[in-house]
């Protein structure tokens, strides 16, 4: 049972979409989630480039853990436009230990499909991952 969590499969769909986000900005977010039956992380929602930290925040959900990357748009104190993509695992206190345990084991593995991550958060409530905390890591 230990190999059946840290071995777990991700989705060709989860790269394709990382890389339009990355490359294309076809998306501001994505939501993973693993499909436990199928041993495998799946995307579960994409948002609009124009869809905003909020509607990022309010789709995951509050007792459930899951993985996400959001494209952060941010103002330089040189006055420069940058972004920068931050990986968040989300495991509310509200999940199950379990799934708090799969998620955790499989986190570095799945981390190493996405290439071009920046900033990583782990959150267990919404404060964890506000946009001033994103805004801290981001300087």
């Amino acid at each position: 049972m230990a190999n059946a969590a840290s071995g777990m499969a991700v989705h060709d769909d989860c790269k394709l979409k990382f890389l339009e986000l990355k490359a294309k900005r076809t998306y501001r977010f994505i939501v993973f989630k693993i499909e436990e039956k199928q041993k495998q992380v799946v995307v579960e929602k994409v948002g609009e480039p124009a869809d905003s930290y909020e509607a990022f925040s309010a789709s995951l959900p509050a007792d459930e853990c899951r993985y996400a990357v959001y494209d952060f748009d941010f103002v330089t104190e040189e006055n420069c436009q940058k972004s920068k993509i931050v990986f968040i695992a989300w495991s509310p206190d509200a999940s199950r230990v379990r799934s708090k345990m799969i998620y955790a084991s499989s986190k570095d593995r799945f981390k190493r499909e996405l290439d071009g991550i920046q900033i990583e958060l782990q959150a267990t409530d919404p404060t964890e991952m506000g946009l001033d905390v994103i805004r801290s890591r981001s300087n």
